[in-house]
């Protein structure tokens, strides 16, 4: 797994981020995702809440991609990685539950933790 940077976190969890899985008829599927963030030095996560159109692309085993752009500094980074699911009673679900709960976000369904496998600058 690739190692990710602190000004890469720093762009991450101080910017808004877009994520893009595919559809199973090949087609992307992009969207925003505001609880995006830093997880460890080889993890990004999300909390997934709306269960539609992503969460059916991570089960049917797509990769994800995911863009940070610091607009101000005209800056970003992209993150190409393997996502996971996890639920109730998971560190991971407890760390997206905590995150919700701070920031004043609904539960989430399910947390996402994403293994970085490359990390390219924008």
């Amino acid at each position: 797994m690739t190692v990710i940077t602190p000004e890469a976190k720093a762009v991450l969890d101080d910017n808004l981020a877009i994520q893009a899985t595919v559809n199973p008829d090949g087609t992307p599927d992009i969207g925003p995702k505001g609880s995006l963030r830093s997880y460890d030095d080889t993890h990004i996560i999300y909390n997934e809440r709306t269960a539609r159109q992503t969460l059916k692309n991570i089960e049917n085993g797509s990769k994800i991609i995911v863009v940070a752009i610091d607009l101000a500094k005209h800056s970003g980074y992209r993150f190409f990685g393997t996502p996971h699911l996890f639920g109730e009673g998971t560190p991971e679900f407890a760390n997206a539950e905590q995150w919700a709960a701070g920031n004043g976000q609904k539960a989430p369904k399910y947390a996402v933790l994403i293994d970085v496998e490359r990390v390219d600058k924008l």
